[in-house]
């Protein structure tokens, strides 16, 4: 257990050199009960990259009917961002994601999630989930948010690992996704593959937003699955970032 006044967000003010040190002061030493929650505070805000990896070009690319943007996207010096959701928002482990109703091809896409500090340092990461309906994005760039953003189209967790962005170059992503107890598609990828720095990503984020309780960013998906695969209600998303594994099943 931490202590009963430590908030995540009071840990992302403090600078990355002292963070060992207020994490040492908020450990009470007990063991830790109950259900695990997404390690995001409620007013915290999660954010995205997009077209980070190869893959997810060639993606969206496919899918959209305005095609060139997304290869101008992937080349381009401005990475693309939007906000995911704020914390409260977010689904742990254990909890159920969602897709929409009013969609027909929805994937899970796996993510290294950064932990960002109000100071635009990089302290840590978590593993993510950025639900995506590819067929709504797909009809008009324009309709990214509600493509992207809905209720239950994030989970993040179990935990966050505190580590400096040079170790984070080449985690290991994995997805596997299960219907009925069977496995129905399985991909894997690295952190290696993507197109852009993890600094980098954290410097263009911050450049003209300020954080004060600090910041998660979902850094973009090397996995996804193909064009004629859609997740179904009931189906178990496994995802996993390094050691980290971050386990929902799908609801409507």
């Amino acid at each position: 257990w931490l202590a009963e006044d430590f908030t995540l967000g009071r840990l992302l003010a403090s600078e990355a050199a002292s963070l060992p040190g207020e994490l040492a002061r908020a450990d009470t030493g007990r063991a830790a009960s109950g259900p695990v929650l997404a390690p995001v505070d409620d007013a915290q805000e999660v954010w995205a990259s997009g077209v980070t990896f190869l893959r997810s070009r060639d993606a969206r690319v496919h899918e959209a009917e305005t095609k060139d943007i997304y290869t101008k996207v992937y080349e381009a010096e401005r990475p693309e961002f939007f906000m995911k959701c704020n914390g409260w928002r977010a689904r742990a482990h254990g909890e159920p994601v969602r897709i929409r109703a009013d969609s027909h091809w929805n994937v899970p896409e796996p993510e290294l999630t950064l932990v960002i500090n109000a100071h635009a340092e990089i302290v840590g990461y978590t593993a993510g989930n950025d639900m995506s309906s590819r067929d709504i994005e797909g009809a008009n760039p324009l309709y990214l948010p509600q493509a992207k953003i809905y209720d239950g189209s994030c989970s993040l967790g179990p935990a966050i690992v505190v580590s400096a962005p040079g170790e984070m170059n080449d985690i290991a992503i994995t997805l596997s996704i299960r219907r009925g107890g069977e496995p129905v598609f399985e991909g894997r990828t690295d952190t290696a593959q993507m197109k852009r720095g993890l600094e980098e990503l954290a410097d263009w984020l911050c450049r003209e937003l300020t954080f004060p309780a600090g910041v998660l960013l979902l850094t973009g998906a090397g996995i996804v699955p193909p064009d004629d695969f859609t997740l179904q209600v009931g189906d178990v998303v496994r995802i996993a970032v390094g050691d980290l594994v971050l386990e929902n099943a799908v609801a409507s």
